[in-house]
């Protein structure tokens, strides 16, 4: 597939849609999620993200699911060389524990996320949760020590505070230690606030990579919510609503319904292109269930937003 995009200051050259793995071993088994994967890397995509710790919040898992579904595919596919594989350090493994990015903890994770995955390196290693606590040169020494020993290639954020982003990149300057190169911020046309007002300049002047998460705000952007009922239908749907079924929200699923119509697609792809169409955003993640998720995915890559439907859509979209 054309239109690949090089991850922020790395070597990394993606598709720029990334798929989001913590579907694997929660709403998709392991067979379902073979097939998924088939789909998509035989559509062209090449880049995959995941977590040490999904999906833990699925009844009976622990963690490690989803991980362990991906290096099986892996491992039957033999293809580990045309993938882009993203993971994350550091998230809870269930809702009583705390994030924890100590070196000695990121160590003994770092070996069981590469014997779930069956790979000898990953390419994007992320912090996924800051604990707030642990020294920031103590982590950066640990991803140091990572990507001298070939485990590793480059080091990504997900959830951490500006300012600890903005000293991270600093101390990583200051003593020569591997930087970040990338950020995973809640990012969609619904969820613009936070990032566009606390990390959006950090961005552009550090030169990050950016690659949402929550793309489709959880299925809400997927045109799949049209009105009150919609929501009854889906197991998700009540947080769902609670959350954007506002005046605001109806204003966007109407923006998007316009769009896609004009343009012949679905509400997905408008909602995945507009990020794209965002001049610091790299690749939006984003997770299948389903063949038609996929083809939004592929038509978004294809699809430029005019000015008159982007000006739509930021009119709708206004905070």
């Amino acid at each position: 597939m054309e239109n690949k995009r090089i991850l922020g200051k790395s070597d990394l050259t993606i598709v720029p849609l990334i798929f989001g793995g913590n579907v694997f071993g929660w709403t998709l088994d392991e067979q379902q999620s073979f097939d998924i994967l088939d789909q998509f890397m035989d559509l062209g995509f090449n880049a995959i993200d995941t977590a040490n710790n999904y999906s833990h919040w699925a009844p009976g898992n622990k963690g490690g699911e989803s991980e362990t579904i991906l290096g099986n595919w892996i491992n039957s596919k033999g293809n580990r060389e045309k993938i882009i594989l993203m993971t994350k350090v550091g998230g809870r493994f269930g809702y009583d524990t705390k994030p924890n990015t100590q070196a000695s903890y990121i160590k003994e994770q770092v070996e069981l996320s590469l014997k779930r995955l069956q790979t000898d390196y990953i390419d994007l290693y992320q912090t996924h949760y800051d604990d707030e606590v642990t020294p920031i040169e103590e982590t950066l020494r640990a991803y140091e020590d990572l990507i001298q020993e070939g485990k590793i290639k480059h080091i990504g954020a997900s959830n951490i505070g500006a300012a600890r982003l903005q000293e991270s990149l600093t101390i990583s300057k200051e003593q020569n230690l591997p930087a970040y190169i990338s950020l995973q911020p809640e990012y969609n046309l619904y969820d613009r606030e936070n990032y566009e007002k606390t990390y959006l300049k950090l961005v552009e002047e550090n030169e990050l990579a950016v690659i949402p998460y929550y793309s489709l705000a959880s299925g809400f952007l997927s045109g799949k919510y049209q009105t009150e009922s919609d929501f009854i239908k889906s197991a998700r749907g009540e947080g769902i609503q609670k959350r954007y079924w506002n005046e605001r929200g109806r204003r966007i699923v109407a923006a998007l319904n316009e769009v896609s119509n004009a343009y012949r697609t679905s509400p997905s792809a408008v909602a995945l292109a507009w990020l794209l169409a965002q001049p610091t955003i790299t690749a939006p993640i984003a997770s299948a269930t389903k063949t038609e998720h996929l083809e939004a995915f592929e038509a978004a890559i294809q699809l430029r937003l005019g000015e008159e439907a982007l000006q739509k859509l930021e009119e709708a979209s206004k905070y």
